[in-house]
């Protein structure tokens, strides 16, 4: 047994062979202390320098090569069978490898959290779980290493921390630019989730999560006196009606199964109770289950927004921002995290989770590469509030975090070796 491990518990499960025991008590507080670090000091998306500079510096420590991304945040490291990354063994560098990913970003809003590892960044919050995902894909990286030293990695792995998950249309499609997925026949990843208790994980076959784009929505025409209105573009009206009848058109013109959901989330007209303006602003979201239905939403959408607006008289600008599509969970991949989840936790340890209306740019991988994304359970068992992310008060279980560490390490180790 390497330094890094100590004896499994048991479960309720047979264990599966040539898996290693749980986290030393040393390991686990280092990695709290990590994920804490981070919790202190978030960053936006593609400003992750000093999350990126701790990572590379804790993966050198190990021994291991990480290579920072080209934006100059995130990076990729290989850990094979024999350890060092700069092998020339042909053979060896040719071997499909088992992608493990997190994203390593923050969001701006303010952490009201009366903890001592409180951001100390005005505004600025882990308020997702990312540094979860970081730490969790740092910590197997620690231990595949030392299994990897000594002979007993089967295949070899790539830990990927990707930046600016939550800058549509996500650091995703930069990072698989750079290279991050080349030699990739595989990848998983993990998503807190404030609903599921800590020690469990959430998966499902299939979509686990939506298409999400952005749109921003420009009208205009000739102001005036709101006494004299039929003189006039009225564009608070036009506005308004934009706001409700494009989403009712939208519902009846797709496959209500397909779940597209237009929602604004601003919407900006005039200065004055007396005046008409000339210029109006919407801004929204547009949500979608099916794979299908959301690569047919541009066109739809601004075929809507036309109608609408045309009605009344008003000139339109539509920019529609493509966002993600959906994270379909390829089968044998989402079978793989089940068995790695089993053997460490037992069978009561997987539950069956709904697909949400939340995007995730995890989905770009899985256009090129078959993988599954499980939801990591984060809530303390026992506690009912309802709870949710992206709210300044968003914490986590830290019993949650040896649970992901040891589930990814599984899921390395039970991966078949191509």
């Amino acid at each position: 047994m390497n330094e890094l491990l100590s004896p499994a518990p048991e479960v309720d499960t047979p264990a599966e062979p040539g898996l290693p025991g749980r986290l030393p008590e040393t390991l686990r507080r280092e990695l709290v202390a990590f994920r804490r670090d981070l919790h202190m000091h978030p960053e936006l998306g593609n400003q992750e320098f000093r999350t990126t500079c701790a990572l590379k510096t804790r993966l050198e420590r190990a021994g291991l090569y990480p290579r920072v991304l080209a934006a100059g945040t995130g990076l990729v490291c290989d850990i094979r069978p024999d350890v060092d990354a700069r092998t020339e063994d042909r053979a060896a560098a040719a071997r499909p490898l088992l992608a493990l990913r997190a994203d390593i970003d923050a969001l701006p809003i303010p952490d009201v959290k009366d903890v001592p590892y409180r951001s100390t960044v005005p505004d600025r919050a882990h308020a997702c779980g990312h540094d979860v995902h970081t730490t969790a894909v740092l910590g197997a990286g620690l231990v595949l290493t030392e299994l990897a030293r000594s002979g007993e990695l089967p295949r070899p792995v790539r830990l990927l921390f990707q930046p600016a998950e939550e800058v549509l249309p996500g650091g995703a499609l930069d990072a698989v630019e750079g290279g991050a997925l080349d030699g990739v026949d595989r990848i998983v990843a993990l998503h807190c989730d404030p609903r599921v208790d800590a020690g469990r994980i959430g998966l499902r076959t299939g979509p686990i999560t939506s298409a999400c784009d952005r749109l921003e929505i420009t009208l205009s025409g000739a102001g005036g006196h709101t006494a004299r209105p039929h003189l006039t573009t009225d564009l608070v009206t036009a506005a308004a009606k934009v706001a409700t009848e494009v989403p009712a058109l939208l519902s009846r013109r797709v496959d209500a199964r397909s779940g597209m959901a237009l929602t604004w989330g601003r919407i900006a007209a005039g200065h004055a109770p007396n005046v008409i303006p000339q210029r109006a602003e919407l801004s929204g979201t547009l949500r979608c289950l099916d794979l299908a239905s959301w690569r047919k939403a541009p066109d739809l959408v601004h075929a809507a927004v036309d109608e609408v607006a045309a009605l009344h008289r008003a000139k339109c600008e539509l920019n529609y921002i493509r966002g993600v599509p959906p994270v379909v969970n390829e089968p044998e991949s989402t079978a793989l995290l089940r068995r790695a989840m089993t053997a460490r936790c037992g069978a009561g340890s997987v539950e069956t989770t709904e697909q949400s209306q939340g995007g995730e740019d995890f989905s770009w991988y899985l256009e090129r590469v078959p993988g599954a994304m499980a939801r990591l359970g984060v809530r303390t068992p026992g506690d009912r509030r309802v709870r949710d992310l992206h709210q300044g008060d968003f914490d986590v279980d830290e019993s949650a975090i040896p649970v992901a560490v040891e589930l990814l390490t599984a899921a390395a180790l039970l991966s078949p070796a191509a």
